[in-house]
């Protein structure tokens, strides 16, 4: 543990010998901050993804700087420091946990989160989804929609009535492609990918996750497929779509066999 404190001890000088003397850490508001934390999360995702477990410590303390950075800052003006941001989150932690810090029995994950959003209501939230960012990427925050309505007792009994759901919005977008109206189309289009980020989650499936997965094995398939065509001396605009899937399967089957 000491060794611990004294490398967070380490980061919280250096960070103060930075803002008093470097010119670009010094030029550097709350507010210029923002866009580069922003893509360290990004940066970390893709870590994470990647389960690169070196590139996840690297983002960590990129992002951890960042928290120290924002609270230097803050403190310049007498909001708050590091200290306060730590504490606030320990007095949190203790008060969201009364399973583990008071008399509150719980029997499984499930109790946990139930407890967890009562207890946001009686803190003055006015709606279980206000800690729902509105910035969220769309994917992500109908997951985080999702299992907030969960918490307090808004969902299905089972996984297969969740499909029938999917199954009903994929219909009803069939009717309306047919029907040609473009409005109605994105509305019900939008209906089945909610349907089915409801249906990840009985089914231990991150969609976000799952997604950037099959965004990565696509990039992965279509550079390889690029490679094999470049070795021949063909190009796109000279194949038809039949040709170029042969070329599709050849990279899918080589990428096979590495994994």
């Amino acid at each position: 543990m000491q060794s611990k404190m004294k490398a967070f001890e380490r980061l919280l000088n250096i960070m103060d010998e930075l803002r008093e003397k470097c010119p670009w850490d010094q030029k550097q508001t709350i507010q210029s901050l923002r866009y580069l934390t922003i893509e360290e999360l990004y940066e970390l995702s893709d870590a994470i993804i990647d389960d690169d477990m070196q590139e996840v410590k690297k983002e960590l303390g990129d992002i951890l700087l960042h928290i120290v950075f924002y609270s230097r800052i803050a403190s310049e003006k007498n909001y708050f420091d590091i200290e306060d941001v730590i504490n606030s989150i320990c007095e949190k932690l203790i008060h969201r946990h009364p399973h583990i810090y008071g008399d509150t029995k719980v029997g499984n994950e499930y109790d946990v989160k139930k407890n967890w959003e009562k207890l946001k209501l009686k803190e003055g939230k006015k709606s279980v989804l206000e800690g729902v960012p509105k910035s969220l990427p769309a994917l992500v925050k109908a997951y985080r929609i999702q299992e907030k309505v969960r918490g307090v007792g808004f969902d299905w009994d089972n996984k297969k009535q969740v499909w029938d759901k999917v199954l009903e919005e994929i219909e009803e977008l069939k009717v309306e492609v047919l029907n040609g109206d473009q409005k109605k189309i994105e509305s019900e289009f939008g209906d089945v990918i909610f349907a089915l980020t409801n249906y990840s989650r009985y089914i231990n499936v991150n969609p976000e996750d799952a997604i950037e997965k099959a965004n990565k094995k696509f990039i992965n398939r279509f550079k390889l497929m690029e490679k094999l065509l470049k070795d021949e001396d063909l190009n796109f605009d000279q194949m038809n779509l039949e040709e170029m899937d042969v070329y599709w399967n050849k990279a899918k089957n080589i990428i096979n066999t590495l994994e």
